[in-house]
């Protein structure tokens, strides 16, 4: 039976090389994509792992504008069930997992704003 993959949409600290090996133990590879209708915003972080990894309490989250205009440059990953679970344990509590479409077509897990 194939193993069900996930798409993942990151946009901030997964498409680090160091987050990376942290939360999957390896790098791993993704292609260019969009989300649209979003803009990035600043937020602090209080999750000690997840600040110990990024090394900084600052990141960005997306926050929806419904402006077509608007639009969040990032990478499309695709994951196994048991490393989408290791992303969603190492983001804080500011964000939430909903699925968006993305500029290419079909959609991904992203990150947004709780």
């Amino acid at each position: 039976m194939a193993k069900v993959m996930e798409k993942l949409f990151s946009y901030g600290t997964l498409r680090e090389a160091n987050v990376q090996e942290a939360v999957f133990g390896r790098r791993i590879e993704g292609r260019a994509d969009a989300v649209v209708g979003y803009r990035l915003v600043p937020v602090t972080i209080s999750d000690e792992r997840a600040i110990a990894i990024s090394g900084r309490p600052g990141h960005t989250i997306l926050e929806e504008t419904d402006n077509p205009a608007d639009a969040v440059e990032g990478m499309v990953f695709t994951l196994s069930a048991e490393d989408l679970a290791r992303a969603d344990a190492y983001e804080d509590a500011a964000y939430k997992r909903a699925a968006l479409p993305l500029r290419s077509g079909g959609s991904a897990w992203v990150y947004v704003k709780a």
